[in-house]
């Protein structure tokens, strides 16, 4: 799905050449730092999101630690996963998804914390994070005359890429959420809804030539709802509308999932690219 969605029009290759500041080192210059998008990367993404709904509710709920305390915790590890992936010079698989699994969890949080704890209706949530997202690529843009993710080279556009991420995980919260349950639709309703939307961006992309940047961030989007209402599906109580295998279960088996093909990249790069051996 959307295999090399973002690779750079030569237009865009250019620009992003010019646009360096000549104070980055050879190596940023050289080296992205964010994965190709194949098959493998939407796998990992769609599974991250889910695991940031099952492990949310996990920790909040199962655990009983409270949104309060899940929210402190997770947001500390996010901050220093963020860290080490800002330091690094090139991308480094396990700590890339580590961060995405991370900023998942986060994304869940903050809409569970806005309508749980404050009682923030999901349809304002979900328009608040759509013009945070909004905001945030018109100044991207604006700023880097690019949107496309192979254009990660400066700590700048990185910062734009990461704040992004958070408010598509957010917003995808909310937004499933609100077709799932505050449309009552349910979680396999609100599945399909968001399968079928992915379809017609992929449809658009390879049949009709949408743009590669849109379309990849229109994807990806998309999959976090998606995600979260597969998590829902699968995780919660059969008298809720899902199959019950509980949150523990969920997480497990989908970490257990992402931790193979985060393996399987390190592997690839190392094989591929000898200099990424000090750095993984």
């Amino acid at each position: 799905m959307f295999a090399g969605v973002t690779a750079l029009s030569k237009e865009e290759h250019l620009s992003t050449t010019s646009t360096l500041s000549s104070t980055v080192s050879p190596v940023r210059h050289l080296l992205t730092k964010v994965p190709e998008v194949t098959l493998i990367f939407w796998v990992i993404k769609v599974l991250a999101t889910t695991v940031g709904e099952t492990a949310a509710d996990f920790l909040n709920v199962d655990l009983g630690l409270g949104l309060s305390i899940t929210s402190v915790i997770m947001a500390v590890l996010l901050v220093a996963a963020l860290v080490v992936q800002f330091r690094l010079h090139t991308y480094t698989p396990a700590v890339y998804w580590l961060a995405v699994v991370l900023i998942s969890v986060v994304g869940t949080l903050i809409t569970d914390n806005l309508t749980d704890s404050l009682g923030v209706p999901l349809w304002v949530t979900t328009v608040v994070f759509s013009i945070g997202l909004a905001v945030t690529f018109t100044v991207w843009i604006i700023s880097e005359k690019t949107l496309s993710i192979h254009s990660i080279f400066t700590t700048r556009r990185e910062t734009f890429y990461w704040l992004a991420v958070l408010f598509t995980f957010a917003l995808g919260t909310a937004a499933g959420d609100l077709v799932a349950e505050g449309l009552n639709l349910g979680f396999l309703v609100a599945l399909i809804v968001f399968a079928a939307a992915i379809a017609v961006v992929a449809v658009a992309y390879f049949v009709f030539h949408l743009n590669a940047v849109l379309a990849f961030w229109i994807a990806y989007i998309l999959t976090r709802p998606l995600g979260a209402s597969t998590g829902d599906l699968l995780s919660q109580p059969v008298a809720d509308g899902g199959l019950g295998l509980g949150t523990t279960g969920t997480s497990v088996l989908f970490l257990a999932v992402i931790l193979v093909l985060v393996i399987v990249l390190t592997r690839r790069a190392r094989a591929t690219d000898p200099r990424l051996t000090a750095t993984i």
